[in-house]
């Protein structure tokens, strides 16, 4: 995957690949408490500038990011993930739901061509050939009225990509980022004292 310049890559923490696909941890929301993950597939025998397939954008609030690498580092998210295995027990062990408004959207001069909400929505699942399937999709949604954006593509998303990793990477996804996260947060500290919060709203 073609990411060549030092601009792109300034804001990478870490970067976890699969066959023909990744996703990536980024630095670049922490100001607004989140955590960006990126995910994409592409073709490497496209022409570069031409390889990416699929990409999704995930934002996911720190304190719910930071519950899911202190699970995965206990055990207690692998141990969770071994019963249901055991179960047949195809439930998400972490999902997180988000997007933009259509609202936003517009605003942002990116409104789509239906009119909808953009959602975005991530799983991490086990798997049958590997540990775990972290996989992210997106497509039009719909605002409710508590201003949560609800999916409105079935089973298909616009674009979806599905990243394989084992427990180990898996860990090592989790617990570098959180270390980069807690890093940021120390030198906001040094630069401004005052007591802050992170509990941002959905994106």
């Amino acid at each position: 995957m073609e990411h060549s310049t030092e601009n792109l890559n300034r804001f990478q923490i870490i970067r976890k690949d699969a066959r023909g696909c990744f996703v990536e941890a980024k630095s670049d929301s922490f100001g607004i408490g989140k955590v960006h993950l990126e995910f994409a597939t592409y073709d490497a025998s496209k022409p570069e500038g031409q390889r990416q397939t699929n990409h999704v954008h995930i934002y996911i609030d720190v304190p719910e990011f930071l519950q899911l690498t202190h699970e995965a580092l206990t055990g207690a998210l692998h141990m969770k993930a071994r019963q249901q295995k055991e179960k047949n027990d195809t439930n998400p062990l972490f999902e997180h739901l988000g997007g933009t408004s259509a609202k936003r959207l517009s605003e942002y001069g990116r409104a789509r061509p239906d009119g909808k909400s953009l959602s975005r929505i991530v799983k991490l699942i086990w798997g049958q050939k590997v540990d775990y399937l972290f996989v992210a999709d997106n497509g039009p949604g719909e605002t409710d009225a508590k201003g949560l954006i609800v999916p409105r593509f079935g089973k298909s998303p616009e674009n979806h990509v599905s990243v394989g990793l084992n427990w180990r990477n898996l860990n090592e996804l989790l617990l570098i980022t959180k270390t980069h996260y807690e890093a940021w947060l120390a030198a906001q500290y040094v630069k401004d004292p005052e007591p802050r919060q992170t509990n941002g709203g959905r994106s």
